[in-house]
């Protein structure tokens, strides 16, 4: 009887440990959690979502993620109280602390309460209770429960307030449904921006009534001569909307006065010598810009902006600013004196690539960091006079940046970006002379020379997104690779199972849904300058890997240029 007794009070353990599990696999990680011990909650045919009246929207959002994989109905109602039952969604009785963005979600074995300030903050608060549960909850098919979450209290609040992501859809046009994915993608973890670059010299992306040979002519192509495509005004419109219901703000970029050439062929009369240049198709840059010293420049930048700010309900306007080699210092100048004011005219705000930012001393104006160095005069300079800056540093930040040198995607001028490279920096510490008070936060752009399907954005994207979300969102005191290495491969089964294409980087110690493996490998562990032959076994990063053939120097895993190494799984 006593040995009866050891083994159930085991297995209560033992299954206890594994629903409390989720709660050290948050990513973000949260301000403050605390896990309610041998408590857990379990949503069933009979689950109801109540919400606060002003935030129906999120509850409906949550009943369309927990329905297809569950099959329950899970019913959206009104409440103005405190239901005990269900899952509510409450705009009442959050701590100040999580101010605008945050929430406080409170499991118990009778109900789950997620409380916030705003629906934004109740829609950040449903992404950490999407991951508390089984990633099978993500599926689009019925999947067999239970459907546990493990009892818990967290308050959480970003660090930041603008956490963006930035995709490219003028070197390589993707279409309104791959925008979308991707959106749904940023909501996971908690992107709040969606920075849209629709212009570019080998491409414009979205009509312009007054000017419509921009997207017919200029939209007509993209890098390496494929057919290109351009927005509607209705499908851009379609794309602010689906942000908007995921709690996403659009900020579109038209690149100006350089990264021009697709308007400029498109426009004759735009060019200094009055001849429009051939459409271009290669990935140069540095070469195009604007006529400064026309009045119909002006004429079209105006019109541009007008119509693309009538379209976006956001307060920002990204009008580029990078890379104008061509533009002569003082011209620049006489543009951007020309241009800014035409950006607060139609009611917004301008971003722009940093280098701008040198000519303005309206501090309302947000610069975009995106150099590879820890110093910069103009940024600085910036941050002293007051301008909030978003942090994008390429060589931390640039998902289009390649993991290795075999990644078969991507750049790699800025450098070689693993995953902890991408989450080993501090936004608040990382340019000197820009303080964290004077950030104001982090973004992810994602550049498309290579990158021509929604596949392609994923293994880009995936899994370093989660790494720049997090420095973003988390509290620089939680901040430690050990860690958030293993919280996000517990990230594995959950990208799986929504037919993510990520990157399986072996810095990560996946998790392949199987469970814990058995324990540390006892092969001996891989070393660079050995020579390994057909058949030997060895360890590297929590997993095993077989030579196939003779191989030194080639590691298992991260370059696999000639496939030497096959990947035996985890220990």
């Amino acid at each position: 009887m006593a040995a009866v007794v050891a083994v159930t009070a085991a297995l209560s353990v033992s299954a206890q440990s594994q629903a409390a599990e989720p709660l050290q696999s948050l990513v973000p990680v949260p301000v403050s959690v605390q896990a309610k011990s041998g408590v857990t909650h379990t949503l069933t045919a009979a689950t109801k979502i109540y919400t606060a009246p002003a935030a129906r929207d999120v509850g409906t959002f949550l009943a369309g993620v927990l329905r297809p994989s569950t099959g329950y109905a899970f019913p959206v109602s009104d409440t103005s109280g405190t239901p005990s039952d269900g899952i509510s969604l409450l705009l009442s009785g959050a701590p100040a602390a999580v101010g605008q963005q945050g929430y406080q979600l409170d499991v118990s074995a009778g109900s789950v309460v997620l409380r916030a300030n705003t629906a934004e903050g109740l829609f950040a608060g449903v992404q950490t209770l999407r991951q508390l549960l089984p990633a099978k909850v993500e599926s689009t098919t019925a999947q067999a429960g239970p459907w546990t979450v493990p009892g818990a209290l967290i308050v959480d609040h970003p660090r930041f307030s603008y956490r963006g992501a930035m995709l490219d859809v003028a070197r390589h046009f993707h279409p309104v449904q791959t925008v979308k994915r991707y959106i749904d993608q940023l909501a996971l973890y908690k992107i709040n921006y969606f920075h849209l670059h629709l212009s570019d010299d080998q491409g414009w992306r979205i009509v312009i009534d007054s000017w419509p040979r921009l997207a017919t002519y200029g939209g007509s192509t993209q890098v390496g001569g494929g057919p290109g495509g351009y927005y509607t005004k209705a499908q851009y419109s379609e794309i602010v909307q689906y942000a908007a219901s995921r709690k996403i703000t659009v900020i579109p970029e038209i690149d100006l006065p350089g990264h021009t050439n697709a308007a400029l062929a498109s426009y004759a009369e735009l060019n200094c010598n009055g001849q429009a240049p051939p459409l271009r198709t290669d990935i140069e840059v540095g070469y195009s810009s604007l006529c400064v010293n026309k009045e119909i420049t002006y004429q079209f930048v105006d019109d541009v902006i007008r119509e693309i700010a009538a379209l976006t309900p956001g307060p920002y306007f990204h009008i580029g600013g990078d890379e104008a080699l061509s533009t002569p210092d003082a011209d620049y100048q006489t543009f951007m004196d020309r241009t800014l004011p035409i950006v607060k005219k139609y009611g917004k705000t301008a971003l722009g690539w940093h280098e701008f930012v040198k000519t303005t001393t309206d501090t309302a104006t947000i610069p975009q960091y995106w150099g590879t160095s820890t110093s910069n005069a103009v940024v600085q300079a910036a941050a002293a006079r007051g301008h909030k800056v978003v942090m994008s540093p390429a060589n931390k930040a640039y998902l289009d940046m390649k993991y290795n040198s075999s990644t078969p995607l991507g750049l790699s001028w800025a450098g070689l970006i693993e995953v902890q490279t991408a989450y080993d920096w501090n936004p608040g510490t990382h340019v000197s002379g820009v303080p964290e008070s004077a950030v104001r936060g982090v973004e992810a752009p994602l550049w498309s020379e290579t990158i021509v399907t929604a596949q392609d954005i994923e293994f880009m994207a995936f899994p370093r997104l989660a790494a720049i979300a997090e420095l973003g969102w988390s509290p620089w005191s939680t901040h430690n690779w050990d860690q958030f290495k293993v919280r996000l491969g517990a990230q594995g089964p959950r990208w799986t199972t929504m037919g993510i294409n990520f990157y399986k980087s072996t810095q990560v110690p996946w998790d392949t849904g199987g469970g814990p493996g058995p324990g540390p490998c006892t092969q001996p562990a891989w070393e660079r300058g050995k020579v390994y032959t057909g058949g030997n076994v060895v360890s590297h990063n929590s997993r095993k890997w077989t030579a196939q053939w003779w191989t030194q120097g080639e590691e298992p895993g991260t370059t696999g240029q000639w496939g030497v190494w096959r990947d035996g799984g985890v220990c």
